[in-house]
């Protein structure tokens, strides 16, 4: 196991800066998920961990050593790809163990090694099966043995769970905990999909356009995030923003809403006022503003509002077995502590 050191990490592509000084310290058996849209730089940064791609400038540091000179195979690290990358004229067995194809190990404690993490995949009984004989989660499955079996500091998966039906993802993404929790080493894991960075990070680092917007537990990143794009990307269905003018004493969303200023505000400014639908409740409570009903979306248990409030719609949440009804007008609650309050010019929290 290894901790790993990113330092003033930048990497361009000619003119084209996609990493701006990336700045990144993961504990020794630590789950951190990368997550971000398509192009914030978050499959570079692994990449350029791995050793398959090059810094423009910076440090990695591998368990206590810079390895930005050194050739993948050398830094102790293994990775599981997007596409499995299984030979399918192999067998599970020689897949799994192509792995120790040039290790110096002794036979012997090469086949021990290989069921050892057969068994921990519980696919001792799938060994001399071809990859045709598979299930897609199975294969994922041999593609995570085969990085396994050499016993890396470091693994580094690469959206390995995109290619999965959403069953199977949800079944895989509490295999890889597990599997975490069992063995202990650092994982560093690339996702565009929040609810994967969420349910399976020790912390998370999202990324914007190169930069790291924050880095946090599942539940920071949630309960505290520092800009609108956070806010925005944590959470679904997204946050929530409302425009809103800073008066003397407080912050007010229409006739209806007031929200308490923050300290860190004042009179005339605008600010963006966050609240999750998960917060925002169609009911009698402290009233954030009302409006009508435009569409439902039930989900069993409870069901989505969508109101309309002014330009914008927001979300709301209602009880699935008593929903409002469409062109109803109706009354949007919320927990004052539940607000979050944003600079409107530069998207940074306030609150």
């Amino acid at each position: 196991m290894a901790n790993v050191h990113l330092r003033q990490l930048a990497k361009a592509f000619g003119k084209t800066k996609v990493l701006h000084d990336i700045d990144l310290d993961i504990a020794d058996g630590e789950f951190v998920v990368l997550v971000g849209p398509s192009g914030c730089g978050k499959s570079t940064t692994l990449r350029i961990i791995a050793g398959l791609e090059e810094a423009t400038s910076g440090e990695v540091e591998i368990a206590g050593r810079v390895v930005n000179n050194l050739e993948p195979k050398d830094r102790n690290i293994a990775m599981v790809f997007q596409n499995y990358a299984i030979y399918p004229h192999m067998t599970v067995r020689k897949n799994i163990g192509f792995g120790l194809r040039t290790s110096n190990m002794p036979r012997a404690d090469k086949t021990k090694r290989l069921e050892e993490v057969a068994e921990l995949l519980g696919m001792t009984e799938y060994l001399d099966r071809k990859p045709a004989a598979l299930s897609g989660g199975q294969r994922q499955r041999v593609a995570i043995g085969r990085a396994m079996v050499r016993d890396p500091a470091v693994f580094l998966f690469d959206e390995p769970l995109s290619n999965l039906d959403a069953q199977l993802r949800t079944q895989m993404r509490l295999e890889i905990k597990k599997l975490h929790q069992r063995v202990g080493n650092t994982i560093i894991f690339v996702t565009h999909d929040q609810v994967e960075a969420m349910t399976m990070a020790d912390r998370i680092v999202i990324m914007k356009d190169g930069v790291i917007q924050q880095i946090g537990t599942p539940s920071e990143v949630y309960h505290n995030p520092a800009n609108t794009f956070v806010a925005s990307f944590i959470g679904a269905p997204s946050m929530n923003m409302l425009t809103a003018e800073v008066t003397e004493s407080d912050i007010r969303l229409g006739p209806e809403g007031v929200v308490a200023r923050p300290e860190s505000t004042k009179p005339g400014q605008t600010v963006t006022v966050g609240v999750r639908p998960d917060d925002l409740t169609v009911g009698d409570g402290n009233l954030i503003f009302a409006g009508q009903v435009t569409v439902l979306e039930p989900l069993g248990s409870e069901t989505l509002v969508y109101v309309a409030h002014g330009e914008q719609e927001v979300i709301a949440k209602a009880p699935g077995k008593r929903p409002p009804l469409i062109g109803e007008t109706v009354n949007l609650v919320a927990d004052p502590e539940a607000l979050h309050v944003f600079d409107a010019a530069t998207g940074i929290a306030l609150t």
